[in-house]
């Protein structure tokens, strides 16, 4: 696919412009509204006291950077699946990866008190047992991307089925807890998590970038890939859990955020190119600022309330990715 913007050096200041962008917004906007001199005035004395003060440092400044964490592990992997499945539909949902990751935070919100390491714990660890089971069933057949994608299906059907039923018979407040967290929510407190996911996360999406020319290989398909002696069911198997961990991440920690991992990595190769030494850098870019400018819509829209982040993405790229699918049919 050819680049639509000429100046395709422009790329990386381009899209730490839209990053800078979208974080100064997270941190301004909200509940309670500040001016740019504020935010200048309260990043230059960290010391400083007052109601402004402490909302930026100890909630907005935690808030974003889980925002970027998240928006960029899941542009990431959407980058990754959409390459190894040479499916353009393909994103961190179709694997089943999240299914596990829904399952296990919605049985910590029903039978553990709402306490902030049980839901990222078991959400981790239901991720982690589905892309088990994934790579169990894809095993006999050397990984095959259809039967990748079938065992991904079936483990996410098996998922959602056991998630139905527990919020079937769930009483009222953990399903309430549930359904919010199922649509997404950047406003648990989890920055307790965040140095650690958020090193997991950048030596992750560093494996995969060193793995950009083989990529760009799978992209070509597997007759070329073959020919280029590249251990095909080796080195799929790899990216896919690669990408997968970052997903579970992601879902521990947010939960369930669409349209990231699917818009994100559409966008870039309409501006830039298919190129992955390129791709995946700027997906981890331009995925934590979208993210973040998101969840500044979503504290703002109807402030004092707050509508679930994964509704505002799905909002507001449904729209956009029926308008990518139209720019690329011309």
């Amino acid at each position: 696919m050819r680049p639509s913007v000429r100046h395709t050096y422009l790329w990386l200041p381009l899209c730490l412009l839209f990053l800078g962008g979208a974080v100064v917004a997270g941190l301004m906007y909200g509940t309670v509204p500040l001016t740019p001199s504020e935010l200048v005035d309260i990043l230059l004395h960290p010391q400083s006291s007052g109601l402004k003060s402490t909302v930026v440092w100890q909630l907005r400044l935690p808030r974003v950077g889980l925002a970027a964490l998240v928006g960029m592990a899941l542009a990431v992997s959407g980058t990754v699946f959409q390459a190894v499945l040479r499916n353009p539909l393909a994103d961190p949902y179709i694997l089943g990866v999240s299914g596990g990751a829904a399952l296990g935070a919605v049985l910590a919100l029903t039978f553990f008190s709402v306490q902030s390491y049980t839901v990222p714990l078991l959400a981790f660890s239901g991720a982690l047992l589905a892309l088990f089971l994934v790579y169990l069933v894809a095993r006999a057949h050397q990984a095959a991307t259809h039967t990748l994608i079938l065992a991904g299906v079936m483990v996410g059907s098996l998922c959602t089925a056991v998630l139905m039923f527990l919020l079937l018979y769930a009483p009222a407040d953990p399903m309430r807890n549930a359904l919010f967290w199922l649509a997404g929510n950047l406003a648990r407190g989890e920055e307790r998590w965040l140095p650690y996911g958020a090193g997991v996360c950048v030596i992750l999406v560093l494996l995969l970038w060193s793995r950009a020319g083989l990529l760009d290989v799978f992209t070509q398909g597997e007759d070329v890939a073959a020919d280029l002696g590249v251990d095909i069911g080796r080195e799929r198997l790899f990216l896919f859990c690669a990408a997968g961990l970052l997903v579970a991440i992601a879902v521990a920690l947010a939960g369930l955020v669409g349209f990231v991992g699917l818009v994100v990595p559409h966008a870039i190769r309409l501006l830039w190119g298919a190129g992955h030494m390129r791709l995946i850098p700027a997906a981890a870019i331009i995925g934590a600022g979208f993210l973040v400018g998101a969840d500044a819509l979503a504290r703002t829209v109807l402030a004092p309330a707050e509508v679930p982040v994964g509704v505002v993405t799905a909002l507001v790229g449904a729209p956009f990715f029926l308008y990518l699918l139209r720019l690329r049919g011309r």
